[in-house]
């Protein structure tokens, strides 16, 4: 009887915390992408070759966590789930083992940007859960459907097709719940002060240079600014530049001091505005920073004296209010 009850327990805990992590990377896929580039690069698994398909992966991924999450709790084809949850665990056991043990990736996101946990952390919180799912693996037999008949099916098969969902909706626009120091609401200013710890303040790295100066400081205190995101040129979608042209120059028109920020080269971002009539100028950031401050390339970020009050992907340029 008692190890019925932990078998339920252990069902309960593996299945609430598969789906909360998955949701936390469901509603922005492009972060894990970014993970999985940092995995997949030269100084941690030098598995290059596999960097161009981060995304899939990172969305396969996340439906799988969730998904199986799901199924656990509702009891749909337990042995197939409970095995699956053990493998998946396993491989994550030995990638956070891998970059705790040579100080490979300083954050594993495997709760995206909600939860940070140190390598080490995340290592003993998947020793854990490979425990819980072990218990699981030898007691399957005990793994009931809470519903009869169909209803677990249909509920698994109805889970998926609202998580496809979400992930279209979040690569079309962005992402529905945003955990950043970027998020609508934050103060910038506020975000670059050092905690009382010490630590690393949320915002950091963020400069904004033209050839002389960061001009960040000046225009985190004024009123009415509009950021161009480009992190990269080359991976910028060209047909946003149409509707960044015409946002750009209604907001140049109502006052706004607006620039594009990107990490490309000079000669590469004069030529663009030169190609797009764009009316305004680019300044210099850091790549990371610029995909953290939002996830659209182009996407625009509207700033009040510092407070972010609009982030828009291209796509939704229109829907900005000025």
């Amino acid at each position: 009887m008692i190890l019925k009850i932990l078998v339920q327990l252990s069902r309960i805990i593996v299945g609430a915390l598969f789906i909360f992590s998955g949701f936390v990377k469901l509603v922005d896929p492009i972060g894990s992408q970014y993970k999985f580039q940092e995995y997949f690069s030269e100084g941690v698994l030098n598995m290059e070759f596999l960097v161009p398909y981060a995304l899939p992966f990172a969305i396969l991924l996340i439906i799988a966590e969730i998904l199986l999450g799901v199924m656990i709790l509702v009891g749909y084809k337990p042995k197939v789930t409970v095995w699956s949850l053990f493998f998946i665990t396993l491989i994550f056991l030995f990638l956070t083992w891998y970059s705790a043990y040579y100080n490979k990736v300083t954050d594993c996101g495997c709760f995206g940007d909600a939860i940070k946990l140190t390598p080490w952390e995340t290592f003993y919180k998947n020793i854990i859960l490979i425990a819980l799912i072990l218990l699981l693996v030898i007691k399957v037999a005990v793994i009931k459907p809470i519903f009869a008949g169909k209803i677990p099916k249909v509920i698994t098969f109805l889970s998926l097709f609202v998580f496809l969902f979400i992930v279209q909706h979040v690569l079309t626009h962005l992402p529905i719940v945003d955990f950043r120091a970027y998020a609508i609401g934050k103060n910038l200013q506020e975000g670059m002060q050092y905690p009382a710890d010490g630590s690393i303040p949320p915002v950091h790295d963020f400069v904004l240079e033209n050839e002389q100066e960061d001009l960040a400081p000046i225009l985190l205190d004024k009123e009415k600014v509009m950021l161009v995101i480009v992190y990269n040129l080359e991976k910028a979608n060209k047909e946003g530049f149409a509707k960044i042209k015409n946002i750009t120059d209604k907001a140049i028109a109502k006052g706004y001091t607006v620039y594009g920020v990107s990490a490309s080269f000079t000669d590469d971002l004069l030529a663009a505005k030169k190609e797009h009539n764009l009316a305004f100028d680019f300044l210099f950031c850091d790549e990371t920073t610029l995909k953290t401050m939002i996830r659209a390339n182009p996407g625009i970020m509207v700033l009040n004296k510092g407070t972010v009050t609009q982030k828009k992907n291209w796509v939704d340029a229109e829907d900005v209010e000025l």
